[in-house]
């Protein structure tokens, strides 16, 4: 939902895009329905929970493309779970998908534009449950609490290079 709807927002403005997901149902229909409007679109299947599949979806990014001038990461697992109840196993899915997963595709991206020496853009969909958040979503909060730190410490680290990384603080969506 939250990232087709970026990257439909990305095509009318001119984007070609890149979409990642761990389903290629829907991934591919996205893609199809932008090669409809003649948009050049990559769909590539990859769980950003696994660091080496989220890596080796912006090396095909930028096979196919050249570069990456932008990139999102709106990834996100919303599992329940209390600091009381939450497992070491649920506790460790919230931090591979919002929290590690990004730091690496970012990670990536940010090489790929020092390499060119070009400037870019990162926005990390982050969460306003990253300030305390409902009671049910500790494991949650702390990784989207984790990646609203990288982001400012990314957009610190990077600021001279071009590269312009933020973080958006939505709401339910």
């Amino acid at each position: 939902g939250l990232g087709a709807g970026i990257a439909r927002a990305a095509v009318r403005e001119g984007a070609r895009v890149v979409v990642t997901g761990r389903r290629p149902e829907p991934g591919e229909k996205l893609v199809a329905e932008f090669a409809e409007q003649g948009v050049a679109a990559l769909f590539v299947q990859a769980d950003v929970s696994d660091v080496a599949q989220a890596q080796a979806a912006v090396a095909r990014a930028v096979a196919e493309f050249g570069r990456v001038d932008c990139l999102v990461n709106s990834a996100g697992l919303t599992s329940r779970g209390t600091l009381v109840d939450t497992t070491p196993e649920l506790f460790d899915a919230h931090i591979a998908v919002n929290l590690r997963g990004p730091f690496f595709t970012m990670q990536a991206v940010v090489k790929d534009m020092l390499r060119r020496g070009a400037p870019g853009t990162v926005v990390n969909v982050i969460s306003i449950a990253e300030l305390g958040g409902q009671p049910y979503l500790a494991p949650y909060v702390a990784a989207k609490a984790g990646l609203a730190g990288v982001t400012r410490n990314a957009a610190h680290a990077h600021r001279w290079d071009r590269i312009r990384i933020n973080g958006v603080n939505i709401g339910w969506t």
